[in-house]
């Protein structure tokens, strides 16, 4: 069988589901989910860029960690001028990354293992590579084929000038002219030109691509940029001024349409035709009252919640950000999510390191321009507080997604040599954005070879040499260890966690405290003092325990003979 032939035949699972996916269909609700970002988790044949049958060799390890589910990021024929997120091909594998015979083997392996598997979806833009793309360039101007993207006339003498000022996400104009005079709008890399979702042809194939994935046994969908892909451009585009200083109110011209709910809707009719029905999470960023319709059953069933990415290491600030948003998710009847690193992010551990930017997207950003000089990171600190943080999200109802490396307790690599970065931010906005190569460093799996064990020959971005003071070999025999952590606290969270509820209980200034049901208590120090202990037999601690909390230490108990119902008045600190 040929790959074309094996790509349009893909094994079907949608009448027999379960034989691919089993147990409870409200699985995501309180899972545990991993991200792997493909090209930096494993080789597999020496090339230095990471691929599937790589991560097939690595599930033992996801296993054991007690991980519930993989989110896999892109992984489709790409020219990578972002990571992946330029897709070629909607239903096949780049061929770097393997073939659909070994994403197959991969899905079984998870299978095996008990881990489902989420894949990423791109809907707001294809790459400038894609047949429709292609078809687009050598079609005429108002014809079927351009009318899948957005092109327009240009302004200004013959055309020459963009129909508007309007600048990517990733720096420049955010219109490319093609050669026959008219401009596409690209949102982000010119490489990525934005579909057109009013076009019905569209739909039509993004419901197949999601049929074509399901029936292969995926369990489910993270939606990336869901809240862009409905567009009503009007006839005079606004000034790139006017366009920011719109509300997001469901008519602005390109974010967070009200329609934008009608294509998710589809979407759910197909998950819902399955058995178990398929998930989907929404990468929606939109004020928190446009959350919870992306996170409705009648749409895509659950979205990000990216409040603690912006949040400063303070108990108030913490507090503030879990208790909107549990109550965000009662009004959608979903689960909310707890992120605290991820792909496009400067890692936790290096950022709760550093001096806290109120600018919630320069977090971290000067010390990245610096190369990692200025300010001085407090990569103990940094660290400490990250093993805390993370021990009080696993503690959270709702689910919690780890970004891969974080339980190996890695910083951000800040030093890349800028001959061998790859982020497009890096090339559009010179001097002011280094981009996010530096949380895409290939793991370190092993003390030595020539990238600690991520493959046999050198990797795609350079590894810095105190990677090997972090290889995942090394801390698997190490108790005190990161990896040793979080390997318990997840499976102590599966023991433990019951009902989506919480109880806030009276704390110290600076300590933040609750209790879920069956006796379950989190107390964490944000201070950098210790405090009393609670009473309670202590389950797990994010760092050594005496008679007291240390400061900037999550600390997990079970109450000794109290009942779910039991007042919480006598609840107290020695």
């Amino acid at each position: 069988m040929t790959d074309a032939e094996h790509r349009d035949k893909a094994p079907s699972t949608h009448q027999g589901g379960a034989s691919l996916l089993s147990g409870d269909p409200n699985w995501w609700r309180q899972a545990v989910v991993y991200q792997i970002y493909p090209r930096s988790f494993a080789d597999s044949n020496g090339d230095g860029i990471g691929d599937l049958p790589g991560i097939t060799s690595r599930v033992p390890y996801l296993r054991d960690l007690g991980v519930d589910a993989v989110w896999l990021s892109p992984f489709y024929p790409s020219a990578l001028a972002d990571g992946g997120y330029d897709v070629d091909d909607y239903r096949n594998v780049d061929p770097r990354f393997g073939t659909l015979d070994d994403f197959d083997e991969m899905l079984a392996a998870l299978t095996e293992a008990g881990i489902k598997l989420i894949i990423d979806i791109v809907p707001n833009h294809t790459s400038n590579q894609h047949e429709w793309f292609r078809a687009a360039l050598a079609a005429p101007k108002g014809s079927p084929e351009r009318d899948k993207y957005l092109f327009r006339d240009g302004t200004g003498p013959d055309g020459e000038e963009p129909p508007s000022d309007w600048t990517s996400a990733f720096g420049g104009s955010a219109w490319e002219r093609v050669e026959d005079g008219q401009w596409y709008l690209h949102r982000f890399a010119v490489e990525q030109p934005d579909l057109n979702w009013d076009n019905r042809e569209v739909r039509e194939d993004f419901l197949q691509t999601l049929r074509f994935w399901s029936d292969r046994g995926v369990a489910g969908f993270r939606v990336d940029v869901a809240h862009m892909t409905a567009k009503r451009l009007p006839d005079e585009l606004p000034t790139m001024e006017q366009l920011r200083a719109m509300p997001f109110d469901g008519n602005h011209p390109t974010l967070d349409r009200d329609e934008v709910h009608e294509i998710y809707a589809e979407w759910r009719e197909v998950f819902n035709s399955y058995d178990p029905p398929r998930t989907a999470v929404a990468e929606a960023w939109v004020p928190a009252h446009r959350r919870a319709r992306y996170a409705s059953a009648e749409g895509l069933g659950q979205a990000f919640n990216f409040d603690l990415l912006q949040a400063p290491f303070e108990a108030e600030a913490f507090r503030d950000v879990i208790a909107r948003n549990l109550e965000l998710a009662a009004q959608s009847g979903s689960s909310t999510t707890w992120v605290l690193s991820n792909h496009d992010l400067v890692r936790h551990a290096t950022r709760y390191g550093l001096p806290y930017d109120p600018d919630e997207f320069k977090q971290g950003r000067q010390w990245l321009l610096s190369r990692g000089t200025e300010p001085v990171l407090e990569a103990d600190r940094g660290l400490r507080r990250a093993r805390a943080a993370t021990m009080l999200e696993l503690a959270l109802p709702g689910s919690a997604y780890l970004y891969q490396g974080e339980e190996l307790g890695l910083h951000e690599v800040a030093d890349i040599p800028d001959h061998a970065r790859q982020d497009p931010t890096f090339t559009r906005k010179p001097g002011r954005d280094v981009g996010r190569d530096g949380v895409r460093v290939p793991l370190p799996w092993s003390l030595e070879g020539p990238s600690f064990g991520f493959s046999d020959g050198p990797p795609h971005l350079p590894q810095p040499s105190w990677f090997a003071e972090l290889a995942a070999s090394g801390q698997a025999e190490d108790a005190a260890s990161t990896l040793a952590l979080y390997r318990e606290a997840i499976a102590l969270r599966h023991r433990l966690q019951s009902e989506e509820r919480l109880e806030w209980l009276e704390n110290p200034p600076n300590v933040l405290a609750f209790a879920r049901p069956n006796g379950w208590v989190c107390v964490t120090n944000f201070s950098a003092e210790p405090v009393g202990m609670p009473d309670g037999e202590v389950l797990l601690a994010s760092s050594t325990l005496t008679t007291a909390v240390p400061g900037e230490t999550t600390v997990w108990l079970q109450r000794c003979g109290r009942h779910r119902h039991e007042t919480d008045a006598d609840w107290h600190y020695s």
